[in-house]
């Protein structure tokens, strides 16, 4: 049995949105397809906002993801400009802040997160950044004297202070960890990323929390709880992202951090409303648990196996990837593949120092089997962990694969 026909309603412009509408024509879906986006703009890619975008590199044409003239040659109806505000169920419909209702036979919720607000009240100056206009506020300070306080030291406040860098800026990040992304790496190999900042000239207060930011653009306050204070010309706030699902609070899903779906993408006793992306937080058969994962690629593979699976009712797949996400910070290119937090233990390959930094750490647990990595500069080392991972691997036999492929740099040539 398959579905080609009827209408399918994607909630949400976002990667995993223009993905799934792409991936249900691939799959030989004929019938209508609308997909809503709350913001005016073309859907476009959101990676580049805190890097090539925010410095001037990249103009938005370079990160529109799905233009006019191609969802009109594939097919898909752009309803862009205006939210979602209600889904019914059982009547089968997405209901518009406009007032539009959209009749469906499948519904995808992709209406991914938003960041979290900053809890301190200032007149002007402090950002967020999760979308193009975010972005393109934030370059517009940049773009001003004085520098920049960056809040939370994870992937996008990193991100923030070397693209700022890039741009001139003196740049402080500020996070309540001992080391920035901590959780996600462990404490020693976090100290590499401190060590990083500290090598491109940003300063650092970590192990201390924020009380408050007053102020206003280009003369800004934040105070710290050890009583310092600093000034600033611009702040950013990095501290996390939350599941845009609170729309669908009266819809009778089961809402928990998320759209609680099952191992197909699909929302529990719903068997036509799916969900991918950051809103989804779906059972992973691999790691026995519900999962939420706010990763690009997380975004797109999962789309593939929804679209296979309202096209192919039948027939599902499971969605259960191996984690990875990547992040550009000065002169590292990180990867990150498996779940290194989950480690209890591990061993480092190569140097993670310095400019010249290729290398990866490589973690285990109790079971003896390759958890995760964290690889720098080391593409080689990336596919084969993330290979290994997908493998079940023991980490002794990861350990002897990386220990073959070169892990030095190339030798410039004059």
């Amino acid at each position: 049995m398959t579905r080609t026909t009827g209408t399918v309603v994607v909630v949400g412009g976002s990667i995993g949105g223009v993905r799934t509408a792409q991936a249900l024509r691939a799959e030989g879906f004929t019938g209508r397809i609308v997909l809503v986006g709350r913001e005016a703009e073309l859907p476009y890619d959101k990676p580049p906002l805190s890097k090539q975008l925010l410095i001037g590199a990249w103009g938005t044409e370079r990160i529109t993801l799905l233009d006019a003239d191609t969802a009109e040659q594939s097919g898909i109806e752009l309803c862009l400009g205006v939210g979602a505000v209600r889904l019914d169920v059982a009547g089968r419909r997405v209901v518009l802040d406009d007032g539009t209702e959209l009749g469906f036979g499948a519904v995808v919720l992709a209406t991914g997160a938003r960041a979290r607000p900053s809890p301190w009240d200032a007149e002007s100056g402090v950002h967020v950044l999760r979308s193009l206009a975010d972005a393109t506020a934030l370059r517009r300070d940049l773009a001003a004297t004085g520098s920049l306080v960056v809040i939370g030291g994870g992937f996008i406040g990193a991100e923030v202070a070397a693209a700022a860098r890039a741009l001139g800026r003196e740049v402080v990040v500020v996070d309540p960890l001992p080391a920035p992304i901590a959780r996600v790496v462990g404490s020693s190999v976090a100290e590499r990323f401190t060590e990083l900042h500290h090598r491109h000239g940003v300063g650092t207060h970590f192990g201390v929390g924020v009380e408050g930011v007053r102020g206003g653009a280009g003369d800004l306050r934040v105070r710290l709880t050890d009583g310092t204070e600093l000034c600033a010309g611009t702040v950013v706030v990095g501290i996390g992202a939350t599941p845009e699902d609170a729309w669908l609070r009266d819809s009778g899903l089961l809402i928990d951090d998320g759209v609680v779906c099952d191992e197909h993408g699909r929302a529990a006793d719903s068997p036509d409303v799916y969900a991918v992306g950051d809103v989804a937080r779906w059972y992973h058969t691999g790691h026995e648990e519900h999962v939420r994962v706010e990763h690009w690629t997380n975004a797109v593979e999962q789309a593939a196996i929804v679209a296979h699976n309202i096209v192919h009712p039948a027939a599902p797949r499971e969605h259960q990837p191996v984690e990875y996400v990547w992040s550009d910070q000065y002169d590292w290119k990180v990867q990150i593949v498996g779940r290194p937090g989950a480690g209890i233990r591990h061993e480092l390959l190569g140097d993670l120092s310095g400019a010249q930094a290729r290398g990866a750490a490589v973690y285990t647990d109790d079971s003896g089997l390759l958890r995760g990595a964290v690889t720098v500069n080391w593409p080689k080392a990336l596919v084969t962990c993330r290979r290994l991972v997908a493998a079940t691997a023991t980490f002794d036999d990861a350990l002897a694969q990386l220990a073959q492929l070169p892990a030095r740099r190339p030798a410039s040539t004059p």
